[in-house]
């Protein structure tokens, strides 16, 4: 069975501190790039450039994972082309990645080698440059397999995993790097065996995908998928056996602890995670893959977290199987991006317990993650998940897209073809602009 008819079945520092620190106290008003952490130093006016983490395809180009940089300066005479590519010299699954809390270096990711590459994007944001490389990720954490999402803290990063080096399987954990690339310390992800006593402790499951913070609550969430036996197999056969299983939970932790308070049961995969910016917006939205739902975890009135089913994404008994999110800087909007039928939903989520579908637009055959710009006026939309597991034949289109957002629609700005530019399967992105270095 080929991949494309498995899909058509499956259908079915402590300046850029006090900075984050005033960020997360001003709530939404000051909100940065919307998916971003809120420790992170404030670009302010447009984004510059987008930098996109690639996955290398055997046979096309060098066939290596590569950062791409575009310039996405409104007229500049290479507005919406590629300006500068920094090849890995390998496949590792490039996947995702993320900024520190000064935003002078980008730390991305391969899910199979469990490499972490870091960039000073600093020096010169449209010529990133690789300056370091952190090879010993597995033997440090002490046996975390596949960092997946990078996540600034004051002064460190946190690197949520997807699996471990005993069984490859899904249990995993949270691990913590210093700025410098200095190991600090290992949070693994709780079992039932492990939350024991938590409320919910009978769905912890171990399984790892996002981590988001709350600063002024103190909270931290997290999110759960699959193990390296799973992510790394091709869909076809993942899709006659599920293997080791998936995600169905979500954990909150105390976060200046780091320790689990309560596990909610989530089925369906939960993944992407973002919080609500508003001072007095206790909530975050998350989408299940599998059963394609919106779910909200809130604090209720009397002062416990809750998780809450609120939404259809499209016809749930149709798979389209919701991969990413973006949550407008004002809380009123949701996007959510649906791998298999290649569409964006918009939601109006301005009351977050009633979620209404306002606009959907066909973004191509497949599409994955989608990024909302700091004034919410444009979208960047790439389009693979994973190297074995995005659509084949016709239906494999790779690409950037840009569109503007006037609210009520989507128009065209431009578009990359990464096969057709030799570069490969584009997945995470990331803005970049000069204002961010001037002195």
């Amino acid at each position: 069975m080929n991949q494309s008819l498995c899909w058509a079945r499956a259908r079915r520092s402590a300046s850029a501190l006090a900075l984050g620190l005033a960020l997360a106290a001003a709530g939404g008003a000051a909100a940065d790039e919307t998916c971003q952490s809120p420790y992170m130093a404030k670009i302010t006016g447009e984004e510059e450039f987008v930098y996109v983490w690639t996955v290398g395809i055997e046979g096309l180009g060098d066939g290596s994972d590569k950062l791409v940089t575009v310039d996405v300066r409104t007229g500049s005479p290479t507005f919406g082309k590629v300006i500068d590519v920094d090849s890995l010299h390998g496949r590792h699954e490039a996947h995702h990645g993320g900024f520190t809390d000064d935003r002078r270096q980008l730390w991305v990711a391969g899910l199979d080698t469990s490499q972490i590459f870091v960039f000073d994007v600093a020096s010169d944001p449209a010529n990133p440059r690789l300056v370091k490389t952190i090879d010993d990720f597995v033997e440090a954490s002490g046996g975390v397999v596949g960092p997946h999402g990078i996540y600034a803290l004051p002064g460190r990063v946190m690197i949520s995993g997807l699996s471990n080096a005993n069984d490859k399987g899904g249990r995993t954990g949270l691990v913590e790097y210093s700025n410098d690339g200095r190991y600090i310390t290992t949070h693994w992800m709780p079992t039932a065996k492990t939350a024991a006593g938590l409320p919910g402790a009978e769905h912890a499951d171990g399984f790892g995908y996002d981590a988001r913070v709350l600063p002024r609550k103190n909270v931290m969430l997290t999110s759960s998928f699959t193990g390296w036996r799973n992510y790394m197999r091709p869909f076809g056969e993942l899709a006659k056996d599920p293997g080791d299983g998936f995600g169905a939970s979500m954990v909150l932790w105390d976060f200046h602890a780091r320790t689990p308070k309560k596990v909610f049961q989530v089925p369906g995969m939960p993944l992407e995670i973002r919080w609500a910016w508003g001072d007095d917006h206790n909530y975050a939205f998350t989408t299940t893959a599998n059963t394609s739902k919106v779910w909200l975890i809130y604090e209720d009135r009397a002062g416990e977290w809750q998780a809450e089913e609120v939404a259809d994404i499209g016809d749930p008994s149709q798979m389209p199987l919701p991969v990413d999110i973006s949550l407008s800087a004002d809380d009123s909007t949701l996007f959510v991006d649906t791998f298999a039928d290649g569409k964006v939903r918009v939601f109006d989520v301005s009351d977050p317990h009633h979620p209404k579908q306002i606009y959907e637009k066909v973004i191509g055959k497949q599409v994955n993650m989608v990024s909302e710009s700091w004034d919410g006026k444009r979208l960047y939309f790439t389009s693979s998940v994973l190297a074995n597991w995005d659509k084949t034949g016709a239906d494999d289109e790779q690409f950037l897209k840009a569109y503007d957002w006037n609210g009520k629609e989507l128009t065209p700005r431009f578009a990359i073809d990464f096969i057709a530019a030799k570069l490969g399967r584009p997945h995470i992105m990331r803005f970049g602009a000069r204002s961010l270095y001037a002195s």
